[in-house]
């Protein structure tokens, strides 16, 4: 016991780093459970978290922050909690098709390429205002010639075909409906038919003037450099990908460039940085100024004013959001005097995104994003502490890009693999030459050209933003066609990056010799990764696509439809080839045979579903129509069977064949399906 007292004490004075760790842990739990806690639950660990904090009085000094670290934990629970139901708008739990009335407050491109409107004030034909969603999203498909050109806050009707959004494609997969549960997203679907204006842009509504003002830049950015170097451009400068092309994007990802894409704390960093050093110039230029305030607190407001902004200008959005919370936080500490770049800060800053955003624990761009800076903090700070030159000084930015560029790869490479399930090999190559071009030429032109702008000469600037952005897009080409250049990996299971994230904070974090335990969960989560085996068969939630594991891979039971599905489950598997590709691996029977003697055999189609005149003992029968609904000694699983269940993944153990449905994972919570109505009520 005095050993570990001894231990708890040496901790003191780095405790604060830890608060933010303990919110998370309370937020995961609470979104791993599989049911919605009660409101008695949740006053039971309030009242938990009470007794903790009270009983800190007497646990002594050593003892009590393991209470205060458990009243974080219970905090962080009811905040997840208490955010879950504050967004709760209605969800649709039928398939609708009819006329859609909104107004547009987002516009982008979906995975294919369509244009994409994002509706709020939604009118629905025939449904009740307390059934509508806040939200709808609808891609626009077919012959558009005739459609409106959709601006910000323009209120607009279409006739679209509008579902529910999609639950995980698999077991313990991306679940797209608890995320659009937190962006009050209440359907998706398309459109084949012209988009027409109702009503102009309504006057004086602050976001949708930011909103056309990020339009307009938008517009103006394309025409001086179009193609996909305005495309990046306006990504960068206003969060909107939608004018770069595929071929662009897949060569940024297969390059791990596609960072540089997203408005996150690199951008939000640069172009602070330079704005700061560039307002501490040229109040040095002004000697009677210079002598008469503090140059370096004045930089840092304007510095922080300048952040705003350009949060503003990016649509306000998560990513841009967690990174102008970091930027103010080190801003702030530089205006009271305190270090800027700390632990302490970063921790700050993740427990201010947490207390806001509490559901962004879970999505890869909080995750990479803390674990880049704070792995770069704590490798910086220990150079530090410990003298270690970067070497002479001219060779010092090249040391430190250099150690920036590898730290950060390693420390966001496990999430980005666990999340898109590709690994870049030559990312590191490509960031060297790509992160200094967007550090010294591609932020400080997009200044130049801002500053011009009211005389017409931001083309200078926006000239000159096109030749750095030109070379980053022509070594992710390049990089990307390199053999070898990308690989891909199975997914992990749901154990693995909270033990990866715990080790690695346990690393950085804890003091003296026991720091080194933290190599243990790091070393334990790998080995669950590799030796995880992947579903021997799968069944999509509406019963379109049933994939079987064999000897050569996953086997498709179509070569068309089910696209999103197809490629979630191949990227899942760790596979590159396409849906087509897959396809060819399924039997020309039909029938797919699984260990244990079962067999699985899909219908799709309204001739193969009426010709079903029953099945043997043993089989598994899915269809994307429903099945008549006789008893049989076979397992049936059509779209109103698989309607409470979602997608299912077939495996092995050692009773036999197991069905583990969507359901059986992630319960019965507040953004499930299955907890609504199946009819809208008139």
């Amino acid at each position: 016991m005095t050993q570990i007292r001894a231990i708890l004490l040496n901790q003191r004075g780095a405790l604060f780093e830890w608060i933010p760790i303990c919110l998370a842990i309370g937020i995961g739990w609470y979104f791993l459970l599989r049911f919605e806690p009660s409101t008695a639950f949740l006053v039971a660990i309030f009242a938990a978290a009470t007794l903790a904090l009270g009983l800190t009085r007497w646990s002594g000094e050593a003892f009590g922050p393991l209470l205060i670290a458990a009243a974080l934990v219970a905090t962080g629970f009811t905040l997840a909690a208490y955010r879950a139901h504050d967004v709760a708008s209605p969800v649709m739990s039928w398939r609708y098709y009819g006329p859609v009335e909104g107004r547009v407050v987002n516009i982008d491109r979906s995975a294919s390429d369509a244009l994409r409107l994002t509706l709020d004030q939604v009118v629905l034909e025939r449904t009740a205002p307390e059934r509508t969603p806040e939200r709808v999203r609808i891609s626009l498909h077919g012959d558009q010639s005739l459609s409106v050109v959709p601006t910000p806050g323009l209120r607009v009707i279409t006739t679209a075909h509008v579902s529910p959004p999609g639950g995980p494609v698999e077991p313990g997969g991306f679940d797209f409906q608890r995320h659009a549960w937190f962006g009050q997203l209440g359907g998706v679907g398309y459109s084949r038919v012209p988009l027409l204006a109702l009503e102009p842009p309504e006057k004086g509504q602050l976001d949708m003037l930011i909103f056309g003002v990020r339009m307009d830049l938008a517009a103006r950015i394309l025409e001086v450099l179009p193609g996909d170097v305005g495309g990046v451009a306006v990504a960068v400068t206003t969060g909107a990908r939608s004018a770069i092309s595929q071929n662009a994007l897949e060569d940024l990802r297969a390059s791990n460039l596609a960072h540089l894409l997203a408005i996150s704390g690199l951008h939000m960093g640069l172009l602070t940085g330079f704005v700061f050093a560039l307002l501490r110039v040229a109040i040095a230029l002004i000697p009677p100024l210079a002598l008469r305030v503090q140059s370096k607190k004045v930089a840092a407001a304007g510095a922080l004013v300048v952040a705003a902004g350009y949060l503003a200008l990016s649509g306000g959005n998560v990513a841009t959001e967690r990174a102008f919370i970091m930027v103010a936080v080190a801003l702030t500490a530089v205006m009271l005097n305190r270090r800027a770049i700390s632990l302490r800060a970063v921790a700050i800053a993740a427990t201010i995104v947490l207390f806001l955003r509490p559901e962004a624990l879970l999505g890869p761009g909080f995750q990479m994003s803390f674990a880049a800076t704070t792995a770069l903090v704590a490798v910086f700070g220990y150079m530090r502490d410990h003298q270690i030159s970067m070497g002479p000084n001219w060779a010092k930015p090249v040391v430190a890009v250099l150690i920036s560029s590898g730290v950060a790869g390693l420390a966001t490479a496990p999430i980005g693999a666990a999340h898109f399930n590709a690994l870049s090999h030559y990312g590191l190559l490509a960031n060297l030459t790509s992160v200094p071009m967007m550090g010294t030429v591609v932020i400080p032109a997009a200044v130049l050209a801002f500053v011009l702008a009211p005389f017409g000469l931001d083309w200078i600037g926006l000239w000159i933003m096109g030749v750095g952005l030109r070379w980053i897009l022509e070594v992710g080409h390049f990089v990307a066609g390199l053999d070898g250049a990308r690989s891909f990996v199975h997914g992990p299971g749901v154990a693995v990056l909270p033990m990866i994230a715990l080790g690695f904070l346990w690393l950085c974090l804890w003091q003296g010799r026991t720091r080194m335990i933290g190599v243990l969960p790091v070393l334990a989560a790998f080995w669950l990764w590799v030796s995880t085996d992947r579903p021997i068969g799968l069944i999509a939630e509406n019963g379109a696509l049933v994939g079987v594991m064999t000897g050569e891979g996953r086997a498709l039971s179509k070569a068309k439809g089910a696209g999103f599905v197809a490629r979630n489950w191949l990227e899942n598997d760790g596979e590159s080839i396409d849906q087509l590709t897959a396809a060819a691996r399924w039997p020309e029977t039909r029938v797919a045979s699984l260990p244990g003697g079962i067999e699985v055999l899909h219908l799709a189609g309204k001739k193969a579903v009426g010709g079903f005149s029953g099945c043997a003992e043993g089989q598994i029968i899915v269809a994307n129509l429903d099945l008549p609904k006789t008893a049989s000694d076979c397992i049936l699983l059509d779209p109103t069977r698989l309607r409470d269940k979602g997608a299912i993944a077939i495996t092995t153990g050692k009773n036999g064949v197991k069905l583990t449905s969507v359901r059986d994972v992630t319960g019965d919570r507040l953004w499930s399906p299955w907890r609504a109505p199946r009819t809208p009520r008139q």
